[in-house]
């Protein structure tokens, strides 16, 4: 399954007067764990957006588990886990040191044909075959898995 890590010092003008993560925050930490994980195969939003397609988040769950603080230093961890129809993508924050997991989440993206405004029913040819180019979707005898 395609993944990754990615580290993220918390900032100052993320946290409140407790120096407590505001809760907000915590999208714009998935969001750029996504963005890492879109690279991967290279589609990221430029891409998507060269390629005719917006894939706007329709649904997102956050459980937050236990607080972020100022400066502490936090792994979010995404897997994409469906592609098909739409992209969900698991997300995981856990403290790097301890590797205690603090927020546990997911977003559901769907793709938008940016001419005819609609929504695809499957995921956009472009997309898959840049997925399936990835290391991660093939055998060692070089045909992809599905």
């Amino acid at each position: 399954m395609l993944s990754t890590k990615t580290e993220i010092t918390i900032p100052f003008h993320d946290v409140d007067s407790m120096k407590v993560v505001w809760h907000g925050c915590y999208v714009k930490y998935f969001e750029i764990a996504r963005c890492q994980l879109l690279e991967i195969f290279d589609y990221s939003y430029q891409q998507m957006f060269e390629s005719g397609y917006a894939w706007p988040v329709v649904d997102m769950r956050i459980k937050y588990v236990k607080p972020l603080h100022f400066d502490q230093k936090i792994v979010v961890e995404t897997q994409l886990i469906e592609w098909e129809y739409r992209l969900k993508i698991k997300y995981r924050i856990c403290d790097a040191d301890s590797g205690v997991t603090l927020t546990k989440g997911y977003t559901i993206q769907v793709a938008v044909d940016m001419e005819t405004q609609e929504m695809c029913l499957e995921s956009p040819l472009v997309f898959t075959t840049k997925l399936f180019k990835t290391e991660v979707f093939k055998t060692k005898s070089g045909k992809t898995e599905t």
